[in-house]
Formats: C-alpha cells, sequence, structure tokens
C-alpha cells in the first residue's frame, strides 16, 4: 500500500567522518605500576611479561646517530623488564579499552637488552593473544620485519636489514587503511605496501620477544571512529547515488527502545523520535511517500535476513520533470533493498 504526504519541506547537509586521536604519554602514570586501561599477556610460551612504567633519562628528541646531543632529560616511559630466555616468548601489552580499523600509530621504543633477542615491536588488529599483525625491530637482528600471527603460528617475516641501535630512541609507524598497512622506521616507509584482509580491525598492543628489555614512549593513534552499521549504510548510499538528497534510518538500540533516527546525513537529526509515519511504516510494512517544493521524500520499511520489517528508511530525491509516485518508489526501493543485503537483524544496525 502507497501512502502519500504533500507540503514536507527539509534541508539537508552531508556531514563528513571526522578523524579522532588518542595518546599515551605515561607521564600521568605512577612509577613501577602497569599504566591503566593495558593489559598483560603473552602470545607463545612462558609467563606474560612486566610492564610497569619507569623513568628513563634520554635525549629529548630523535636526532641522527652522529649528533651529539649533550642535554638529556628524564621522562616516564613505559619498560618490559622480564627477562625470560625462551624462544617462543613474545609479551604483549594490550590496550583494551577500544579497537581500531583505520589508524595510524605512531611511536618511540629503544632496545635496552637481551642475551637472547633485543626486540620491541607494536602488535595492531589483535583479535586475541593468537591472531594479530605485528611490526618490529631487532637490535640484534640488525632488521626490521612484518609478520602475521594466526591460529598462534606466524608467517614467514618480510622487510629489510637495517641498523637498529641499542639504547637509542628510535620512532616507529604503522598506517593502516583498509586491507593496505603501511610501515615506517624514524620517518621513512621502511618495506613496501602490504596488502592482507585476515584482519580488518582489533585492538593494539606493545610487543617484545624472550629476554629483551625494550622501553616505549610517546605513543599517538590518529583512526576513523568505527561507525554502526546504519550510519556505514547511509554514507556508502550518498556516495553510490549522487541524486540523492538525503537518507535516514529510523530504528531502535539497546539503550533507546522507541522508533528513532539511528543513522542520518544530518548529524542533528540523531535521537530525533520517529513521527506516526515511521511508526506506521515499521509496524505495517508500508510505503508513504511525499512531496515538497523541490524534493520527493520516501518512507520504506527495511527488512531483516528473515523478511521482518526492524527499521523505516527515509528517502530524499531530486525529481525530474514528469515524475510520478510509482517512479519515484522505483528509484528509492533498489537503495533499501541495497541496504537490506547487509543487514541480519535489528541489532547489526547499531553495531
Amino acid at each position: 500500500m502507497l501512502h502519500f504526504l504533500l507540503g514536507f519541506v527539509a534541508l539537508f547537509v552531508v556531514w563528513p567522518v571526522r578523524a579522532a586521536e588518542r595518546h599515551f604519554d605515561f607521564s600521568g602514570a605512577r612509577l613501577n605500576q602497569e599504566p591503566r586501561g593495558f593489559r598483560s599477556t603473552v602470545s607463545g610460551e612462558g609467563k606474560p611479561g612486566e610492564w610497569k612504567v619507569v623513568e628513563d633519562e634520554s635525549h629529548p628528541s630523535l636526532a641522527p646517530p652522529d649528533v651529539a646531543l649533550p642535554v638529556t632529560t628524564r621522562h616516564q616511559v613505559l619498560a618490559q623488564l622480564s627477562r625470560e630466555a625462551t624462544g617462543e616468548h613474545f609479551p604483549l601489552f594490550i590496550f583494551e579499552d577500544q579497537s581500531f580499523d583505520d589508524f595510524t600509530l605512531t611511536t618511540k621504543f629503544k632496545t635496552v637488552s637481551g642475551s637472547v633477542e633485543q626486540m620491541a615491536g607494536v602488535a595492531f588488529r589483535i583479535q586475541d593473544e593468537k591472531n594479530y599483525y605485528i611490526a618490529r625491530a631487532s637490535a640484534l637482528g640488525k632488521n626490521f620485519r612484518f609478520y602475521k600471527f594466526v591460529n598462534g603460528g606466524h608467517t614467514d617475516p618480510i622487510g629489510p636489514t637495517i641498523e637498529i641501535r641499542t639504547n637509542f630512541w628510535h620512532e616507529l609507524t604503522i598506517e593502516c587503511v583498509g586491507n593496505r598497512i603501511r610501515c615506517f622506521l624514524d620517518g621513512k616507509q621502511a618495506m613496501p605496501d602490504i596488502t592482507d584482509t585476515t584482519f580488518t580491525e582489533g585492538k593494539v598492543g606493545f610487543w617484545t620477544k624472550s629476554d629483551s628489555v625494550s622501553y616505549f614512549g610517546d605513543t599517538r593513534i590518529v583512526y576513523r571512529p568505527k561507525e554502526a552499521l546504519a550510519a556505514l549504510l547511509v554514507r556508502k548510499m550518498l556516495e553510490r547515488y549522487p541524486r540523492l538528497l538525503g537518507l535516514r534510518v529510523y530504528g531502535t538500540t539497546e539503550q533507546k527502545r522507541d522508533l528513532h533516527v539511528i543513522a542520518s546525513d544530518n548529524n542533528q537529526d540523531l535521537g530525533r523520535p520517529a513521527s506516526e509515519v515511521e511508526k506506521d511504516v515499521v509496524a505495517r510494512g508500508v510505503v508513504y511517500c511525499g512531496r515538497g517544493k523541490k524534493e520527493t521524500l520516501l518512507t520504506l520499511p527495511l527488512h531483516d535476513r528473515n523478511g521482518e520489517t526492524i527499521a523505516a528508511v527515509r528517502v530524499v530525491l531530486r525529481p525530474y520533470p514528469g515524475q510520478t509516485e510509482q517512479a519515484a518508489l522505483a528509484r528509492a526501493t533498489p537503495i533499501v533493498k541495497e541496504m537490506e543485503r547487509r543487514v541480519h537483524s535489528a541489532r547489526d544496525l547499531s553495531q
């Protein structure tokens, strides 16, 4: 059944997904304690590492190896102090508060000592202790390597032979965008771009091997905030269908059971209660069509994989001369159908 609404006019503004940032400088943590927000664990064999905040006397910034800087400062850094010499012993210190998909992480590290190994690195897109990517540097091995752990086993390392000075601060940057991974050492890309689809998101953490005593300094993560599926679908549909003037999804969440806007091209719409139109669309699975001065508005049901109506989608179209309501519906329906192919349940929309 097709219902009609007249005289509705709305203004829509497309808003971008802005980057966010997290910064760990360890200066506010207690000395000889683990900083908050992290979990100490181990990948491979042996016991978890011993991670503590310590004071380090170092040059205040990175400098070329042949430049002598007489001024030193004392500042707090994260240290892995365990000296367990087991070969397949990989202490992990995972930041538990958040997962990341696309991000750029920059940290400073210093290998201090170790008889079997002197390694320091960053694990990323961590699923658990047996599944993650790793980029690490080895002072004893004189190399910088990337590889991945899958179900506890790791792939063959790739990366260059390069001098890693002991007791010298180096800078490591990891950039992940979709399936592309880039690794930088001391400001230079250390190996060609890596393409891998094994892990699309996950946590990040600091990593060492065997009896390596290593320090980590200031760390910054610039990332794209994770989008709920409903928000992602709205953004993708607007990109794919340039004649769309607006798109809005009405649904429910665990925090708010009443029907409301859960995704929109206009950020100010979020949380707005549904009108009787959207409630009727969800309750009876009907379609409403309306006309504004310069737009055609359709509100359609969105179904889960079982065919149940779980949300309402408001589609705002730029009309063409002589366009009928049936023609507008024919334009809007494929958009909603494409969205439905990504949705299994109502819960999916808010995750």
